[in-house]
């Protein structure tokens, strides 16, 4: 292990290649994270829902099976199919498969080897850009995190809170250390995150009567401020609105996607946050320079 550790420190190819494997490994994780966690909040509202009733969930005593990010087994939707190891490997299964299930043949999604190799591509990124250390832990972090939020959010439209909340106070417990921003900075950011986008909500109810986004994108940006501080949040919540403007309206324009059907604000907020982590420095100074 301190072999290990001394290679990593003194060979940033070998961190880089360590990284980005790590990342395709936890892409593959990632993925059962943005299947799973919707179900397993949605069957925990079940059940408060039915104690608040009154209701008994197994009147005959058993319990129910275990539901969560580690069991049941994954398995093919269509017949069951429980995935083996050698068919769970990240991107190389996919294409060892041809994209199909081996049981019944059905079409695997390809957002898996994508999801994956998102994963791996930002994480290998990270580890170039940073180098062995602190802030390279901490970047790979909240890679993930922002992954599955954005997978999340745009299938369901929720930013859960087992996410965010984790998110920000980890944020807060990097930046005790100083790692990506001091404490100050990071505690500014949380709370100017969290109170930007909740003014804009309730700004927009009042005038509109209508809701224009939810309370999670507002803690996703706390705990972006958190990590980043609260100097990134304008070159945040700029490029978050830049990027859905233009992608909201090339939906209703080119895809006739309704006026009145939400777009989920969270890829667009978690896309600017990773923007800002690696080169949110070099915009800012060469935005201040430009306008100096």
């Amino acid at each position: 292990m301190t072999a290990l550790f001394q290679l990593l420190q003194t060979s940033p190819l070998a961190f880089i290649i360590m990284c980005g494997v790590l990342g395709l490994m936890v892409g593959s994780f990632l993925n059962v994270v943005i299947h799973r966690l919707p179900k397993i909040m949605e069957l925990g509202w079940q059940q408060q829902c039915a104690e608040l009733r009154g209701e008994i969930t197994h009147p005959d005593g058993d319990a129910a099976a275990p539901y969560n990010l580690v069991v049941p087994r994954s398995a093919c939707p269509h017949c069951n199919h429980v995935i083996s190891a050698w068919e769970n490997i990240p991107i190389v299964s996919y294409v060892l498969l041809r994209g199909k299930c081996k049981g019944c043949g059905a079409a695997i999604s390809p957002r898996y080897p994508i999801i994956e190799a998102i994963s791996g591509v930002l994480c290998a990124y990270a580890a170039a850009h940073f180098g062995f250390g602190l802030t390279a832990v901490g970047a790979l972090l909240l890679i993930w995190a922002l992954l599955a939020l954005t997978a999340i959010d745009i299938d369901t439209q929720l930013l859960p809170d087992d996410i965010t909340l984790p998110l920000l106070w980890a944020g807060l417990l990097f930046n005790l250390f100083g790692v990506f921003t001091n404490l100050s900075n990071a505690v500014l950011g949380a709370a100017i995150g969290y109170l930007t986008l909740w003014s804009v909500y309730w700004l927009f109810k009042l005038i509109t009567g209508k809701e224009g986004m939810g309370y999670g994108d507002f803690k996703l940006l706390a705990a972006l401020g958190a990590w980043l501080g609260w100097q990134m949040l304008p070159l945040i919540i700029l490029l978050s609105s830049l990027v859905g403007a233009i992608v909201g309206i090339t939906m209703i324009v080119a895809l006739k996607h309704g006026r009145n059907i939400p777009i989920p604000f969270g890829p667009y907020l978690a896309g600017g946050g990773l923007i800002a982590l690696f080169w949110g420095q070099t915009l800012t100074h060469e935005y201040l320079q430009l306008l100096g």
